[in-house]
């Protein structure tokens, strides 16, 4: 089978992808609580490149195979586990003998997430992050008892997904963009909230429409100063939650004098830490109805190009150049 394989961490993002090698290894064998996915795609993600930079929670020893997500179809599996035996799953890997830009990739059992047979393969290589991190964070904020919420990094796909949650709950939504391009193409999808963070008076502004709207949410996918502003701007009662930290800069910036006297207050989300918290019969119930979002076309990643994984540097390259355009799919290379 085929890997990509990371021989190094590097901050240095160019020299991180540069140094990516596509290695010919024995496929592994599932033993324990794991088994074997041939897989389909796998998307790259912000934490795929945090990844290759040494900058993520999760460090792996060296030589390691990058990738957390994908779709594929079970080839093999651990005695006791035959009821997975050809199913096609999306899955969620963390461990450090396994990585999912590869032909071949073992998963334990509770990592995998059995697909509808009407789930699109492509769409299902993006399931297991992005659409259960926006049910999460609605989940665990209560989000949907709100008159209004906050994205930042608003052209992204969690946002978009957070988006539609509110929809359903007649929750309003103020959305924070870096461009203008992502700012007309939501204004073209009929946003009615869409503020651009290099707009003069933008913090005024944000405060002055948190205030009116009573957006007492804050999800914040950036961090660094921006978390500052959100956190500064919203009213009383108030809640920032951090989920990713697209900055790589540490939360600044915050009112001491609101965390102190207004009652607002910060936390984080971590995807991982949520769905221990959730039972096997609730967990799969969530999956079956996140998965009928995408098949009747109420959700959607987009996805823009794929690549194979003999193109991995060229893949990450184009990602890179524009991560709100849409997924970068790698799928197996041919050997």
């Amino acid at each position: 089978m085929k890997s990509v394989v990371l021989p190094n961490y590097n901050r240095n993002v160019l020299r991180a992808i540069l140094s990516l090698e596509v290695r010919v290894s024995e496929k592994p064998v599932p033993v324990g609580d794991e088994v074997l996915v041939r897989l389909h795609a796998a998307p790259v993600n912000p934490s795929d490149i945090a990844f290759i930079q040494g900058g993520y929670q999760i460090v792996k020893s060296l030589p390691a195979v990058p990738g957390f997500e994908g779709s594929g179809k079970v080839e093999e599996v651990a005695s006791g586990l035959e009821d997975w035996l050809g199913k096609r799953v999306s899955f969620f890997v963390q461990d450090d003998k396994s990585g999912a830009w590869s032909d071949y990739l073992v998963v334990k059992e509770c990592d995998l997430i059995e697909l509808h047979e009407d789930m699109d393969m492509d769409q299902a290589a993006c399931l297991a992050i992005n659409p259960f991190t926006a049910y999460g964070l609605f989940d665990v904020t209560g989000a949907e008892l709100s008159r209004a919420v906050i994205v930042n990094a608003a052209g992204g796909q969690v946002p978009a997904f957070i988006r539609s949650l509110a929809q359903e709950h007649d929750v309003k939504v103020i959305n924070i963009v870096r461009s203008q391009a992502a700012f007309n193409k939501l204004k073209s999808n009929g946003e009615a909230y869409i503020l651009l963070e290099s707009e003069e008076g933008f913090a005024a502004k944000l405060k002055e429409l948190a205030h009116d709207l009573e957006a007492t949410i804050a999800f914040d996918a950036v961090a660094g100063a921006q978390s500052g502003v959100l956190f500064n701007a919203m009213p009383p009662d108030s809640e920032l939650v951090l989920y990713g930290g697209l900055s790589n800069k540490p939360v600044s910036e915050l009112s001491t004098m609101d965390l102190i006297f207004n009652d607002k207050m910060v936390s984080g989300f971590n995807l991982s830490a949520w769905k221990e918290l959730i039972d096997n019969k609730e967990f799969k119930a969530i999956s079956e109805s996140i998965q009928m979002k995408f098949i009747t076309g109420k959700w959607e990643t987009h996805i823009r190009s794929d690549f194979s994984f003999d193109q991995v540097t060229e893949a990450l390259k184009s990602y890179l150049g524009d991560m709100s355009g849409g997924k970068v799919l790698l799928k197996p290379s041919k050997i």
